[in-house]
């Protein structure tokens, strides 16, 4: 099959995939996999809060809904935040994609959870990747070669391109909705230049207990298979669909641009953060925790 038909199985099939699970997947705790800024603390909530009330411009939050898409069950960005939204939705796994109105559409690290096909570059060809199962299991395995406007048009022998093109099909479907308002989305990804030129080994990584593995055909079902998005790719989408102001930044420079007042009550003279608080900054902000290694992609439809 081909991989990003894999990676659907593995992530998302109903009897086995990895996101049907009733496991706590998310967090510190023993058998958790990974780490998410919702499940630093509330301080995230705080931050994209006064960040989307900033950036709504002229819209009144009062007459906004909040719609998160993808939260783990059983929890919401939002919890337990003070907020000044009419409504807030949370669209998990298998809720029907039905947005309306006016609206802020948050997502954390949806995009990067999304199916993807991989290719390698033999000669002067691209081949698509697919996954064979033999009685010695399962191995990757060259399938045709592929000729797509959006592949690179040149890389060197045996560069590997893992294409996030699911992600953007999604960003699509999402944007093409009747909705008006703020489009938000945090998660990690590469310009469509550093995805072509500068990862010769591609993005794909698996995650189990909170360690990056290079082998995403393990134990299928039973770890996190993500690829970097591309964010030329997921702005190109939303622009297309009547999106205007659509800017990639890091997760620092958007907090400090759009929640700065926020943060400069947290931190101002007199106040006195507590310790988890203190950490919880850290850890979104600074460059070498999540500052850098996150972006965030926003644009209006007003």
């Amino acid at each position: 099959m081909r991989f990003d038909e894999f990676v659907d199985m593995a992530l998302y099939d109903v009897e086995i995939g990895y996101y049907r699970t009733t496991r706590k997947r998310v967090g510190r705790e023993p058998g958790t996999d990974f780490l998410t800024a919702s499940s630093i603390g509330p301080l995230f909530g705080q931050l994209v809060v006064a960040a989307s009330v900033s950036l709504l411009g002229p819209l009144n939050p009062r007459t906004t809904t909040f719609v998160e898409i993808g939260a783990e069950p059983g929890a919401s960005v939002l919890d337990p935040v003070d907020h000044p939204f009419e409504a807030v939705r949370t669209l998990r796994l298998g809720s029907p994609l039905a947005i309306a109105g006016q609206c802020i559409v948050f997502s954390n690290e949806l995009f990067d959870a999304q199916p993807f096909r991989r290719f390698r570059r033999r000669r002067d060809a691209w081949l698509e990747i697919g996954v064979r199962l033999t009685d010695a299991g399962l191995s990757e395995v060259e399938l045709d070669a592929i000729s797509e406007p959006w592949l690179p048009e040149t890389a060197e022998e045996g560069y590997c391109f893992d294409a996030p093109w699911r992600a953007t099909e999604l960003a699509r479907e999402i944007a093409r909705q009747r909705w008006s308002g703020l489009f938000l989305a945090f998660d990690y990804g590469k310009s469509f230049e550093e995805l072509a030129h500068a990862t010769p080994q591609g993005t794909a990584r698996a995650y189990v207990a909170h360690r990056q593995s290079n082998d995403l055909l393990a134990a299928p079902g039973e770890r996190d298979l993500t690829c970097h998005v591309c964010w030329d790719w997921l702005k190109t989408a939303i622009e297309q669909e009547g999106f205007t102001r659509v800017l990639a930044q890091s997760q620092e420079s958007f907090f400090v641009h759009h929640a700065g007042e926020s943060l400069a009550r947290m931190v101002g003279p007199g106040t006195m953060l507590q310790r988890t608080d203190r950490l919880a900054l850290m850890q979104l902000l600074h460059p070498g925790n999540m500052g850098q290694k996150f972006q965030v992609l926003h644009g209006l439809r007003a």
